[in-house]
C-alpha cells in the first residue's frame, strides 16, 4: 500500500473509532480530543480542581504506547531532543489554552464539523489562517534548532508515564480525582478506550497524520497528501453520525461548544500558528513523544500545564461562551507566538550569514 493510501486508511480508522467511542460513552463530538483529554488528565492529577473535567483518559497513554510499538517495529524509535525545549514548552502551553478557548483540538474541530457543528467552520478558517502565518515564518527560515541524539533513557520516559497513568486509572487511589458529573464523567469503557488509543497511535505513527502538517503542505508545496487523512476522518465520521442519528446541523445547542465566532476563529488561529512552529498538532506531539522525541514530550508537558492554568485561572470557555480572561490569554498567546516566529526566523538568517550560507536546518517541521 502506498503512503497516500496509508494516510487515507489511517484517517478512516480514526474517524470510525471516534464515533465508536462516542457511542460507548465519550461526550458528544468528542470521540477523540487531545486537548480535552489532556485537560481531564490534568484534573484527575489534581493540577486543576474543576470538578466536571477530571478523568484519566486512557486514549492519551494509548496514543503514546501505540506510537512506540509502531516506531519500534519499523526501526524508527530514536531518542532525540535538545531543540529549544523551553520555547516548545511555551508553545505547547499556549496551544492548549487556545484549544480550550475554542473547546477542542484540531482533531475535535474536524469531528465537530462531522457532527454538524457549524461553529467549527470558523475554527477551521482560523486554524488555516494561523498556519498560513506560520508558513511565512518557515519561508523566512524559521527554526527552533536541530535535535540531537540523546541517552536512550530519555525516550522511555513518556511511555513509562503512560503506563503509570493507566495503572493509576485502574487502581483509582484516593488522591486521583474523578468527575461525577459533566464531560469528565462521560467515558467509554477503559479497555475499549485504551485499545482505540493504541490503534490510533499505531496508524498515526505510520501515516504521519497531522492536520496542521496537511494544511501547511497544501500552502507551501501544494501537496494534499497529509490533508487527505483528515478528509477521510471527516467523511467517515459524518457518515457514521448520519447513520446513528448523531448528526445535528447548526450553530446552537452543540455538545461542549459555544457560538462566539470571532473567538472560535482567533483561538484556532493561535493553535494553527503554534502547531506550525512546533512542527505538528497536539496529536502529532503525542505520536512523536512515543517515538522517543524528547522535544515533543516537552511540548506535551507544556500542554498539560496549560490545561491546568486554563481552569485554575478561568481561561477555558464553556457552552455559555468565552471568558474575558480567555480572550486576553488568546491574544497574549498570539503575541508570544509571533515573537517566537519572528526571532526564530531572524536568528536563522543571521546564523546562515555567519557561516556564509551554510546548510539550513528544517524549521519547526517534523
Amino acid at each position: 500500500m502506498n503512503q497516500r493510501r496509508v494516510v487515507i486508511v489511517a484517517g478512516a480508522i480514526v474517524g470510525a473509532l471516534s464515533i465508536i467511542l462516542v457511542a460507548t460513552g465519550n461526550p458528544g463530538n468528542m470521540g477523540i480530543c487531545v486537548a480535552c483529554f489532556i485537560r481531564d488528565i490534568a484534573g484527575a492529577l489534581g493540577l486543576h480542581r474543576a470538578p466536571i473535567v477530571q478523568y484519566i483518559r486512557p486514549e492519551i497513554p494509548g496514543f503514546i504506547i501505540g506510537s512506540m510499538i509502531a516506531a519500534m517495529a519499523a526501526g524508527e524509535f530514536k531518542t532525540r531532543g535538545g531543540s529549544s525545549p523551553l520555547l516548545r514548552f511555551v508553545l505547547g502551553f499556549f496551544v492548549m489554552i487556545a484549544s480550550l478557548v475554542f473547546l477542542g483540538c484540531p482533531l475535535r474541530m474536524v469531528l465537530r464539523l462531522a457532527g454538524g457543528d457549524l461553529n467549527a467552520l470558523l475554527g477551521i478558517a482560523g486554524f488555516a489562517f494561523g498556519i498560513w502565518i506560520g508558513t511565512l515564518f518557515l519561508k523566512r527560515g524559521f527554526t527552533l534548532g536541530r535535535s540531537t541524539a540523546m541517552h536512550k533513557g530519555n525516550g522511555a520516559v513518556m511511555p513509562l508515564i503512560s503506563i503509570a497513568l493507566i495503572a493509576l486509572l485502574v487502581a483509582a487511589p484516593a488522591f486521583i480525582f474523578f468527575s461525577e458529573t459533566g464531560p469528565g464523567s462521560m467515558h467509554a469503557p477503559l479497555i475499549l478506550a485504551l485499545l482505540a488509543g493504541i490503534i490510533v497511535g499505531v496508524v498515526a505513527q505510520r501515516s504521519r497524520l497531522c492536520l496542521a502538517g496537511g494544511i501547511r503542505d497544501l500552502i507551501l508545496i501544494r501537496d494534499p497528501h497529509l490533508f487527505n487523512g483528515f478528509v477521510a476522518i471527516f467523511a467517515v465520521a459524518a457518515l457514521l453520525n448520519l447513520l446513528t442519528g448523531r448528526f445535528q446541523f447548526g450553530f446552537d445547542g452543540q455538545p461542549v461548544a459555544h457560538t462566539d465566532g470571532l473567538w472560535n476563529f482567533l483561538s484556532m488561529s493561535v493553535v494553527g500558528l503554534g502547531a506550525v512552529l512546533l512542527g505538528g498538532c497536539p496529536l502529532r506531539q503525542c505520536i512523536l513523544s512515543g517515538e522517543g522525541d524528547g522535544d515533543a514530550a516537552i511540548a506535551f508537558l507544556g500542554m498539560l500545564v496549560g490545561a491546568a492554568f486554563a481552569h485554575n485561572f478561568g481561561l477555558a470557555s464553556s457552552p455559555a461562551g468565552v471568558t474575558g480572561a480567555g480572550k486576553a490569554a488568546t491574544l497574549i498567546g498570539l503575541a508570544v507566538m509571533l515573537a517566537i516566529g519572528y526571532f526564530g526566523a531572524v536568528n536563522a538568517v543571521d546564523a546562515l550569514s555567519t557561516v556564509g550560507g551554510g546548510k539550513k536546518t528544517a524549521g519547526g517541521s517534523r
